[in-house]
């Protein structure tokens, strides 16, 4: 696809059009990445302006996952050398929520290494996003795996903003990442939550070993649930995990599949996630002028980040505003 083509798709977007599956194809294999990016990034001007929303997230209970994802050092499964803590004290997720705010994050997302939430740790957290409202005045979202229709509908009464669960990978790919649970459930998840009336926020990882048409598949069924937030990690290959060899991603796919993403969910928040430091120009400085309006800051669930001050400065060095 070249370059005219491009523009038009652009164009059709930001007039309120859409691009189908065929086009995204085309899109995902453009001869200049260059301006595929450049296109993608006038798309995200044109909608939503030159903001980059920033976010925290507070790992409240880590390890010990019953679950099996290949990419996850956070599995009970694997020997990685990460360690374990129980779900934190509420004052503890108030503190960082306050920290959060203080940093310049606009939100702040409270994770869980669980398959679900046991019922006595899910009213902790409600108690801590109940106290979060209170007193600090910062948006929350959460990511707490599967839910049932009532917890979901209680994070909403609490005024959660979205809701966090990531299809992690193509269908097709899925059963190679994980065998504890399915796509379908995974899936089935995002639905509890939007029959709730939280937003959504879905994406995955990309470098697992996919291929370039495995990750446009991702992209198509993420599109085909309108989520409010995309969020796209790349691999950091975690020692223990049987991923923890893989190869990283040919230059320029990541770049491809954050334009991709815009032309997909045009008004969508697309958020830059983990890996960006160790996979992309800039510590994503690159996709933030590609496609992506959003970045995660001050660390990961099981790895460090850049500081939320570089993070700010590096926004505005590229013309945007944190």
């Amino acid at each position: 696809m070249g370059g005219t083509q491009v523009h038009a798709l652009a164009e059709r977007v930001v007039g309120g059009g859409s691009v189908d599956e065929a086009e995204a194809r085309l899109l995902i294999g453009a001869d200049d990445v260059g301006e595929l990016m450049r296109e993608a990034d006038w798309i995200t001007r044109e909608l939503l302006g030159p903001r980059v929303d920033v976010e925290e997230l507070a790992n409240i209970k880590k390890n010990a996952c019953s679950e099996d994802c290949t990419f996850c050092a956070q599995s009970a499964l694997y020997d990685t050398g990460v360690g374990e803590h129980a779900l934190a004290p509420t004052s503890e997720i108030v503190e960082r929520a306050r920290r959060a705010r203080e940093d310049g994050a606009s939100s702040y997302c409270l994770v869980a290494a669980w398959r679900e939430p046991p019922p006595r740790d899910f009213e902790r957290v409600c108690e801590a996003i109940a106290e979060i409202g209170r007193t600090v005045g910062i948006d929350v979202d959460c990511s707490l795996g599967f839910l049932t229709r009532a917890q979901a509908r209680r994070l909403k009464a609490l005024g959660v903003i979205k809701y966090n669960h990531n299809l992690e990978t193509a269908r097709s790919k899925f059963p190679e990442i994980c065998t504890t649970h399915t796509y379908d459930d995974r899936m089935a998840t995002l639905r509890t939550a939007r029959e709730a009336g939280l937003g959504i926020c879905t994406g995955g990882i990309i470098g697992m070993g996919e291929t370039r048409e495995q990750r446009l598949e991702m992209a198509l069924d993420v599109a085909s649930v309108a989520p409010e937030e995309v969020t796209i990690n790349m691999l950091v290959p975690m020692r223990g995990t049987p991923l923890a060899l893989q190869a990283p991603l040919p230059d320029g796919e990541a770049e491809r599949t954050f334009a991709l993403y815009r032309f997909l969910c045009p008004r969508a928040t697309v958020r830059v996630s983990g890996g960006r430091e160790r996979s992309l120009r800039g510590a994503g400085a690159s996709v933030l002028r590609g496609g992506a309006n959003a970045i995660i800051t001050s660390g990961y669930l099981t790895s460090p980040g850049r500081r939320a001050a570089e993070d700010a400065e590096m926004v505005r060095r590229i013309g945007l505003e944190a």
